[in-house]
């Protein structure tokens, strides 16, 4: 999640984050001042949108989604529950409780869930949380009889990993345009990855991982088979040995969040940095094997010294330094009916500045680059899209608010 330290995350997660940021040694000690970003990075401010708040008084909120064509609005907490917003109200009873199976605080708990395409008609509806002794776990379950209810009895394991330390969980999942569901890996955590997971093609962490999740019903079947077009899937010749098949992108510290943009066929990556370079990758959603560069660089620049050349590695869309803020927090690109002039527009913040900032790629360039005024998101710890493609974020304040038109003469 995010942290502003040697330890920091790839989300941005509230209270406990404060302490993180109290306790742990020297936020960018020893690496000279704050970066600030090239010129060509900058943002020209911007009025025209408002935040509406739809719900409130929620236990550290980090996520919003919904099933396809469905008028309700899923939030996450970090806590462990999965609450439901329908017609402008929460819902006493959750969706899905996971809190007597799951650590939570810092930046480990319920981090995302993602509905399958076909839930309307199969309810499986897929989470990812870490358990009671720290580790990923990605779960299948099933809706219930009673459609705002998960059966928990439903609960199948389809990934765990192993987490060496608290923090850099990464968590989030979500099922691409192609049908695949897609994974993001933190590094494992502590400060400058120490095991080297990011350039590790055996090890699941630092990566961004595709497989397809079985959605047959039979319990004998495997959790998950390997997309045929994953990179290091079986028989591919380039397969470096102990490469694991479901990787299709290695080099991230702590993704939070990445977003397809089916329109443009983009994918969109929020990398968070170590000490001084927050990060935004955006490739093309079929380029498979791409490495992102962590830990041999942070952003564009250098983070171990003699690393192997960048045109190895793909280089950020979008940086920003420490000067401007501390941890990425990524979104999503608006796709939705209501704001047809912002249509393609990718929308992120910064969990310590908590300012909204936005930009359109043309031509594999970053153009249209706003920073949003005059608006009141707080803490973003995340952001998140109803059925209609409508962008919402969440806040360490516990609410909920929805991106808007402002009025005339408004902000």
């Amino acid at each position: 999640m995010n942290s502003r330290t040697s330890t920091r995350t790839g989300s941005a997660l509230g209270a406990l984050l404060a302490l993180v940021l109290a306790a742990a040694p020297g936020c960018a000690r020893g690496s000279g001042a704050p970066a600030a970003a090239d010129t060509a990075d900058a943002f020209t401010p911007t009025r025209g949108l408002t935040l509406v708040e739809v719900a409130r008084g929620l236990d550290h909120p980090l996520y919003v989604t919904a099933p396809a064509g469905d008028s309700r609005v899923f939030i996450v907490e970090q806590t462990g529950r999965v609450k439901i917003l329908e017609g402008g109200r929460l819902r006493e009873r959750p969706y899905l409780d996971l809190r007597a199976k799951l650590t939570s605080g810092g930046e480990r708990g319920l981090l995302s869930i993602a509905f399958h395409p076909g839930y309307a008609t199969n309810g499986f509806v897929f989470v990812n949380y870490t358990d009671l002794h720290g580790d990923t776990r990605v779960e299948r379950y099933r809706v219930s009889a009673d459609r705002n209810v998960v059966d928990p009895g439903s609960a199948l394991l389809v990934l765990t990993v192993t987490q060496p330390y608290v923090n850099h969980n990464g968590g989030h999942l979500l099922f691409g345009p192609d049908g695949m569901l897609w994974i993001g890996m933190g590094d494992g955590g502590a400060g400058g990855d120490p095991h080297g997971n990011g350039q590790n093609p055996g090890a699941l962490l630092g990566k961004l991982l595709r497989i397809a999740p079985d959605i047959s019903g039979d319990p004998h079947a495997p959790p998950y088979r390997i997309p045929a077009d994953n990179p290091y899937a079986a028989g591919h010749a380039s397969m470096p040995a102990g490469a694991r098949p479901e990787i299709w992108a290695v080099g991230l510290r702590n993704p939070w969040r990445f977003a397809f943009d089916e329109s443009a066929k983009l994918l969109y990556i929020a990398d968070v940095g170590q000490d001084r370079w927050e990060e935004i990758d955006v490739s093309p959603m079929r380029a498979a094997g791409l490495d992102y560069g962590w830990n041999l660089r942070e952003g564009r620049h250098d983070y171990k010294p003699g690393a192997r050349s960048a045109s190895a590695l793909v280089e950020p869309l979008v940086e920003y330094g420490h000067a401007e803020g501390c941890s990425v927090t990524g979104g999503f690109v608006y796709r939705g009916s209501a704001m047809p002039e912002l249509s393609g527009t990718y929308f992120f913040s910064d969990y310590c500045q908590g300012w909204i900032r936005s930009f359109r790629v043309a031509s594999g360039r970053a153009t249209e680059r706003r920073e949003w005024t005059g608006l009141d998101a707080g803490q973003v710890t995340s952001f998140g899209l109803d059925a209609a493609g409508e962008l919402y974020l969440t806040n360490a304040s516990g609410r909920v608010l929805r991106f808007a038109r402002a009025a005339a003469g408004g902000g």
